[in-house]
């Protein structure tokens, strides 16, 4: 789930407050975020009680997967009006930057190169895209489909430059991604 992974990177570089880092402060906002030790206890997957010992302080670390359980339920609900206004900002005057090395394929037109090969490429898509993305996402979309999104947009904006060249240029397929980031 690389795009996946990249929305959620992004969203979490735009915290204005970092998240609490002890084991106690997070158990006290998950607990004030869901209501009751036992929500909290059936989001990470352990008993309550272990809920109650860590809000006290009575455990100061818990084993390392639930650690990493508890930092992501933290994560996922820190701010969420900030990643809201955010994304809102992107899909409608921002656009979003793409940064990635990957291999671009893309059908041509007969007696042009249609050979992919590595492209690191930095790219800023318009609004649009950004809504498209985020619209997918937020249906369930797979990672090939919002791929998808992302090379009509490097098609649009990097091959064929806003409809000024590469116009036979179909197709743009990105495939073998080293890295990819996002950025808005």
């Amino acid at each position: 789930m690389e795009i996946h992974d990249a929305i959620e990177r992004a969203d979490r570089e735009g915290f204005t407050r970092e998240p609490p880092k002890t084991l106690k402060g997070q158990i006290g906002y998950l607990i004030k975020q869901l209501g009751s030790a036992k929500a909290v206890a059936q989001e990470i997957g352990v008993t309550a009680d272990s809920v109650n010992r860590y809000r006290r302080g009575a455990r100061k670390h818990g084993r390392p997967d639930v650690a990493a359980k508890i930092d992501n339920a933290v994560r996922q609900r820190w701010q969420p009006q900030v990643r809201k206004r955010r994304q809102r900002q992107a899909a409608t005057t921002g656009g979003i930057t793409v940064e990635t090395r990957a291999r671009f394929g893309y059908t041509a037109p007969i007696g042009t190169t249609d050979d992919g090969r590595f492209r690191r490429l930095t790219v800023h898509l318009p609004p649009q895209y950004a809504q498209r993305l985020f619209d997918a996402r937020d249906a369930g979309a797979s990672d090939q489909e919002m791929r998808g999104i992302i090379a009509d947009g490097f098609k649009d904006v990097y091959f064929q430059d806003g409809g000024v060249r590469a116009m036979g240029l179909s197709d743009v397929a990105i495939n073998d991604i080293d890295y990819l980031d996002l950025d808005y």
